[in-house]
């Protein structure tokens, strides 16, 4: 019997693709060889060798890869491929699956562009958290290109047609050659210093690697990156790529597109506010209609047909109210009277000339005390005896004390 574990083709064939993966270097591969087998499918993919002297090594393009290409390769062209290396698990086969090509005398050129971008990258220069919202209707473009290419010429007409009223400020630069990357960097900061655009697209038409070169200078990739101004990258064709791309706030595949995505279509926007002004026109319609159904209805109300009913009611209410505020007062004034009689009866008991009008007297002495009993005088005394009317002085001869 045979010892240890059995393995499947299917799984031998998924451990060693995972060895591929495990090995960054297969990640990122720039391998230079001749084309040869070249052949492209209906679906836009090519599939060929890359072979030296020694060896050969599959390769296959994807469609959208290939898109990028300006010319296919042809068997015996000396290339530079750049992309990663994989397990093809139906044919168990190992092959270079290519992201970019190009003829061998660009290597250099090629190699100083990954080493830029990876530098950049790095810094943090390309990252999306950097790029800003372009401004939904600008008032100013401004561009920085050639004053003689075909770009500034598409950009004028496609601005123009989709929003006449959007100014363009042109500042004129070179885009090709060793004096093109400091014309561009003064042209974005100088923009940016005088703020004289709302929106930048810097760009070109397009051209080789060589052509497009300037677009890949550090420096000026790390002046689109420093502006305040959103800048649209708008570098060659579709199928082109510069650094200047990965650092603008959003690459346009062409100059004309790049006035697209810069310019808001204003004739649309016309069209939305004439339907919003002819809706809102037949609301205020709708609505003075019912208003005036409504305001019909109430004219037929009793309260403007007979507005005198309105106080007649009122009238009998503030009768009846006069009506019970008299009564009330009459009853309180009832009270009082009542309450001010029943006092003064009460007041009149305790009056001591009450007592003098039934016929008592009171004894006073000569300091004008009330004689109480007859231990308060002495003989020889003054009283002076008070009636109701009137008063008799007298003089004590005798005192005498008890009943008697």
């Amino acid at each position: 019997m045979i010892a240890g574990k059995i393995y499947t083709v299917s799984e031998v064939t998924r451990i060693v693709k995972g060895l591929f993966r495990k090995e960054p270097e297969f990640a990122n591969l720039q391998i230079q060889g001749e084309v040869s087998n070249f052949r492209q499918y209906p679906s836009g993919h090519c599939y060929f060798n890359l072979k030296d002297g020694k060896t050969l090594l599959k390769a296959v393009m994807f469609a959208g890869a290939a898109r990028r290409l300006k010319q296919l390769p042809k068997n015996g062209d000396q290339v530079l491929g750049v992309g990663r290396i994989d397990l093809y698990e139906r044919d168990g086969v190992y092959q270079f699956y290519v992201d970019m090509m190009m003829p061998l005398g660009a290597g250099n050129l090629m190699i100083a562009y990954e080493q830029l971008k990876e530098k950049l990258t790095a810094e943090g220069l390309f990252d999306p958290g950097r790029k800003r919202p372009l401004p939904a209707y600008p008032k100013v473009v401004g561009i920085v290109t050639s004053p003689a290419g075909a770009a500034v010429r598409d950009i004028i007409n496609v601005a123009g047609r989709r929003d006449p009223s959007v100014k363009l400020r042109l500042y004129p630069v070179k885009v090709q050659g060793t004096e093109a990357p400091p014309e561009i960097i003064r042209g974005i900061r100088f923009m940016n210093r005088h703020k004289l655009a709302d929106v930048l697209i810097v760009g070109r038409g397009g051209g080789s690697m060589e052509d497009l070169w300037a677009f890949n200078d550090e420096g000026v990739v790390r002046a689109i990156a420093a502006s305040e101004i959103p800048v649209i990258s708008a570098v060659g064709h579709e199928i082109d790529f510069t650094l200047s791309d990965f650092a603008a706030d959003l690459r346009a595949p062409t100059p004309s597109a790049a006035a697209e995505l810069a310019v808001p279509e204003r004739s649309g926007d016309r069209e939305i506010l004439a339907k919003l002004v002819r809706r809102l026109e037949r609301t205020m319609e709708l609505r003075l209609q019912d208003s005036s159904r409504t305001l019909e209805k109430l004219q037929e109300e009793w309260v403007f047909t007979h507005p005198e009913r309105l106080w007649e009611n009122a009238g009998q209410t503030l009768d009846t109210l006069c009506r019970n505020l008299e009564q009330a007062g009459t009853r309180r004034l009832e009270e009082r009277q009542q309450k001010l009689d029943l006092l003064a009866a009460k007041l009149g008991a305790l009056d001591p000339y009450g007592v003098l009008r039934r016929g008592y007297t009171i004894t006073e002495n000569a300091q004008g005390r009330t004689v109480r009993q007859p231990s308060d005088l002495h003989p020889g005394d003054t009283l002076v005896t008070r009636f109701a009317q009137g008063a008799v002085v007298s003089q004590v001869e005798t005192v005498k004390e008890g009943t008697e």
